[in-house]
């Protein structure tokens, strides 16, 4: 059985993770003495990215239980380690309710003065949203578990029942996570931005971070592939693999990314193309720009060949910089409806993402510990159980 020992360097970094991670958060403590709104509008940044990455590891898991392929066994335990912190990531976002009127300008009574937001009030109106918030996570650790009890089930029994509940329960939980990591998108995010709009919004947040999973898993499992014998039975096909779909998935979130943008800009609406007007703007021209060149045009170059995407390495050095587009990405989604426009990098925007990076990244490697690092019994797996 393939398990991670207690030796290994990945212990380090969850050691060093939960270090860096209690230094940050006392420099975010003190920050709010400072300036405490800056402290929720950093926080909220780290927070999305990381959750981001555990409902994208649910997303992953369904969409592999239903389509197969041994790519799945590869990441499977990593991505189920992030899928675990659902209820971790559920208590990180106290301070973010308790500082929704600082980030939110229609939960200040007294900013609600135009007819749109007092149309929108019976929605977005802070009691509603946090009870939303409430009822997503629920949702989802309900269904992270069912996923990790039938998971856990399958290492114990060669009996496929366990399989075909795997399969069931992600049928109709990707409509399920479809629908909520909608609404959560549009309620965390979009409404940042009361007055603006976008139907395929929520489609952009899912590929992000289906993206985001995808990327963090194959470092993981890169990572952990020394000093143990996950080599034997993740070949370097199953990473070749991982890098088409990375390839794909980046494919699709430059797919929608521009499908906004075209629409939004053909329609030339004022009260469309403002959104996109204060991220072309000042330093956000830059940022749009890079972001475009990072997040797509770079990694598209690179997954084209076939000797990157089957060395677990080289492999990971890409998605190690995916991860870091997707940080800019979600930074640029949110950070100028926080500043209305202005190109603002706050060194409290460091603190804030060492501490919640920290805690995930520290707490997901701990998750792996006490499981083995392959599915037993999985119907992909290429070695037989016994070898596993």
């Amino acid at each position: 059985m393939i398990r991670l020992p207690a030796d290994h360097p990945l212990h380090r970094l969850a050691r060093t993770a939960l270090l860096v991670a209690a230094v940050a958060a006392v420099v975010c403590l003190l920050g709010l003495l400072v300036d405490g709104a800056q402290v929720v509008r950093s926080y909220l940044v780290a927070w999305l990215y990381f959750t981001g990455a555990a409902l994208g590891s649910v997303a992953l898991l369904m969409i592999n239980h239903v389509t197969g392929g041994a790519w799945g066994v590869a990441i499977r335990r990593f991505l189920e380690a992030m899928m675990r912190l659902l209820p971790v990531l559920a208590v990180l976002f106290l301070p973010i309710a308790l500082g929704l009127p600082t980030l939110y300008e229609w939960a200040r009574p007294d900013a609600v003065h135009d007819h749109l937001l007092q149309h929108k009030q019976p929605y977005l109106n802070v009691p509603f949203f946090l009870a939303r918030t409430l009822g997503y996570f629920a949702i989802w650790i309900v269904v992270a578990r069912a996923l990790t009890r039938w998971s856990d089930a399958q290492d114990t029994t060669t009996d496929p029942e366990p399989t075909e509940r795997l399969e069931l329960i992600s049928r109709g939980g990707l409509l399920v996570m479809g629908l909520t990591m909608t609404f959560a998108s549009i309620d965390w995010m979009m409404s940042l931005e009361p007055h603006w709009y976008s139907t395929i919004y929520g489609v952009v947040f899912m590929s992000g971070s289906v993206l985001t999973a995808m990327a963090l898993a194959i470092v993981l499992a890169a990572l952990a592939r020394p000093g143990t014998r996950l080599p034997d039975a993740v070949t370097p096909d199953q990473f070749h693999d991982l890098g088409k779909l990375l390839l794909a998935f980046t494919m699709l979130w430059g797919y929608f990314n521009f499908s906004q943008f075209l629409i939004v800009w053909s329609g030339n609406l004022p009260e469309e193309i403002s959104w996109y007007l204060a991220r072309m703007q000042g330093g956000w021209r830059i940022v749009t720009i890079g972001l475009v060149l990072i997040q797509f045009v770079l990694p598209f170059v690179i997954l084209l060949s076939r000797r990157v995407k089957r060395r677990p390495g080289a492999l990971a050095v890409v998605a190690g910089g995916m991860l870091v587009a997707r940080l800019v990405d979600v930074y640029w989604l949110v950070v100028p409806a926080l500043h209305h426009g202005a190109f603002i990098v706050h060194w409290l925007d460091v603190a804030a993402f060492l501490a919640v990076g920290g805690v995930f990244v520290g707490l997901a490697i701990r998750e792996l510990a006490g499981r083995p690092l392959v599915p037993l019994h999985d119907p992909s797996l290429p070695l037989e159980p016994e070898h596993a």
